[in-house]
């Protein structure tokens, strides 16, 4: 599973998952776009059906990615022990990864029912630029080993691209060509959004 926003899906998603893919030889990486995320309430964050047919033409070319709008469709705040534990249940006896930035591992302590989570599946912590591996130990240092064991974290090739910058450059109107798949800049183009 690969969680985050997507607002929009960029190439250093897609490089990190397919980085995970090949590294923990993943039969496949489902990627699930948040559908109300409780770390972004009082942002203005672009709608959920738009964030999942983003992500689904991003990962079109890619045998070994899906979409998934668990997330998308579930009523109120996505909670990630909510989408592990359905995962579960749809994929019994698999062993699950969630692969997701190093900076939202930083957060994890905060996360709902973190100690639960962290036995239901193991976390790959995908660097990026300014979320060094360092502080994502020091961070991690007061929890539990066994714990800790459930975490890993991955070195992807320094793609400088946010979602952020990415919508601040569609707004200015500035180029977004080779930031994210060329699909999914026409479909941000052709309905306006981040303007």
């Amino acid at each position: 599973m690969m969680g985050g926003t997507f607002d929009p899906i960029h190439y250093g998603h897609l490089v990190a998952a397919e980085g995970a893919r090949h590294r923990f030889q993943l039969d496949k990486v489902i990627f699930i776009p948040a559908g109300h995320p409780p770390h972004k309430s009082g942002r203005q964050i672009t709608g959920a059906h738009h964030r999942w047919i983003m992500t689904e033409l991003a990962v079109a070319s890619n045998a070994y990615f899906d979409t998934s709008t668990l997330e998308v469709d579930r009523p109120g705040y996505s909670y990630t022990i909510d989408t592990v534990g359905e995962m579960r249940r749809l994929y019994p006896g698999t062993e699950l990864f969630f692969i997701t930035g190093a900076d939202a591992v930083l957060e994890i302590l905060g996360w709902k029912q973190v100690d639960e989570l962290l036995s239901m599946c193991h976390f790959i912590a995908a660097t990026r630029p300014g979320y060094p591996l360092g502080n994502l130990k020091r961070r991690l240092a007061g929890i539990a080993a066994d714990q800790i064991r459930q975490i890993t974290s991955m070195e992807v090739p320094a793609l400088a691209i946010s979602s952020t910058d990415i919508r601040r450059r569609v707004g200015e109107g500035r180029p977004i060509k080779y930031l994210l798949p060329e699909p999914v800049e026409s479909y941000i183009l052709n309905r306006g959004l981040y303007r």
